[in-house]
């Protein structure tokens, strides 16, 4: 689970970057899905910390 979560921050990362470089409504729906690849990476992220701690 903690691959996942690295590699959905660095996607998420890298299509907020791009989502920038867009045009119009393509620009802000490219944005919000990484935004939420992004928030899932760290969700992901911060229940592999709570798993392993018990």
């Amino acid at each position: 689970m903690k691959i996942i979560g690295i590699l959905l921050i660095i996607i998420g990362a890298a299509g907020i970057f791009m989502g920038s470089s867009m045009f119009g409504d393509i620009g802000i729906a490219a944005i919000i899905g990484a935004t939420s690849a992004l928030l899932s990476g760290i969700g992901f992220l911060l229940k592999t910390k709570k798993v392993s701690s018990k």
